[in-house]
């Protein structure tokens, strides 16, 4: 690192063109930590952005709501009518659609950090597709209820996230073995579904190809209870393990050398990782690129080196519901499901960024 033309201040370190915002912070008590302004400033925007959002989009629908009686209205002082559009219908949609970007994002974080590469997300590793398939078995060969196909997606997760590390370890797990056989495991996965659908009769086929799309429609207060207590449990777990999951990024021997235990942690975060992609997926389908898309523009908004949790997080909950809102304002209420809007914004962004490495001489 060169520090020969660094000017110190007592807010910032500037080198060149680069603008460190760190700031050491100390408690009353002797406890030091230090802040990211720039990440809090980030955090707290997306925050507001996919808060902001959830009220517009609570009062997107075929009876239209203003922004300012949603409010009224969520703080228990709106009429009866709007009582029971905004608490019953409307508002369970939008918290499913806000955990299930949040679980999105973090999930998509913890396996791009893991892998040490931008394409380590369950969409390329084959996590969603092992929840369709859970989710296929249960509506094709047993005809399941909503709460069997929920809990058929679950378990197709997580025993294609078992499948994965398992058949990715020798040694350990290392990135590049982790994407390829997650790859692979994809191929394997989706030529199951394929064989699924073909099974299936037309009601169940109709059925399975709508669960696919990914969607928020018909959501209620079922799906966002379970939802909130994982999340409760694992994004705290996997917070506190953030400054360990940065140490493994400089490499194992390193973070050997720092104390910490990496494959303990590794299989930690995995768990976790996977366990928030399989629900996430089990409440709305196999919302496509939030995951893979939320950690890399959260990074480029921080401008901060690894893994970027809580802005992941923040960014995964604030682009599903704007993007369920697209849906809706453009194509109107419960016409075009929100996987597809993710899809078609996921799939321009990618290839913006092909085009801007390519440009760059990075690939």
């Amino acid at each position: 690192m060169r520090t020969g033309n660094a000017v110190r201040t007592g807010k910032a370190v500037r080198t060149g063109k680069a603008v460190k915002t760190n700031r050491a912070v100390r408690s009353p008590g002797g406890l030091s930590f230090r802040l990211d302004v720039r990440a809090t400033v980030v955090v707290a925007l997306l925050l507001a952005v996919a808060l902001a959002a959830s009220v517009v989009l609570i009062g997107t629908g075929d009876f239209e709501i203003p922004a300012a009686d949603v409010v009224r209205t969520l703080f228990g002082e709106g009429n009866a009518s709007q009582e029971f559009i905004v608490n019953e219908l409307r508002l369970p949609r939008v918290l499913v659609g806000l955990l299930v970007g949040a679980a999105l994002g973090l999930g998509g974080a913890l396996f791009q950090a893991i892998s040490r590469n931008p394409l380590g997300s369950p969409d390329v590793l084959g996590l969603g597709q092992g929840a369709t398939a859970g989710a296929l078995t249960m509506i094709v060969l047993f005809s399941g209820s909503s709460a069997q196909v929920t809990v058929g997606a679950l378990a197709g997760g997580l025993v294609t996230g078992l499948a994965i590390y398992l058949l990715a370890w020798k040694r350990g797990v290392h990135g590049y073995r982790l994407v390829l056989v997650g790859i692979g495991m994809s191929a394997i996965v989706t030529a199951v579904n394929g064989y699924l659908l073909t099974r299936a009769d037309i009601v169940d086929a109709s059925r399975a190809v709508v669960w696919m799309t990914g969607s928020l429609n018909g959501r209620d207060w079922g799906q966002v209870w379970p939802l909130l207590v994982l999340c409760a449990v694992l994004v705290p777990l996997v917070l506190t393990n953030g400054r360990a999951l940065r140490m493994m990024e400089m490499g194992d021997d390193v973070s050997y050398a720092l104390g910490v235990r990496v494959e303990r942690v590794r299989a930690l975060l995995m768990v976790a990782a996977v366990l928030l992609t399989a629900a996430a997926t089990a409440a709305a389908g196999p919302v496509s690129f939030v995951a893979l898309t939320a950690p890399q523009l959260a990074r480029r908004l921080t401008r901060t080196p690894g893994p970027n949790l809580l802005p992941s997080l923040c960014m995964g909950a604030a682009l599903l519901v704007s993007a369920d809102w697209i849906s809706q304002r453009a194509f109107g209420a419960d016409q075009l499901p929100v996987g597809v809007v993710t899809g078609v914004l996921g799939g321009v962004y990618l290839l913006w960024l092909l085009v801007t490495e390519r440009k760059t001489g990075r690939i």
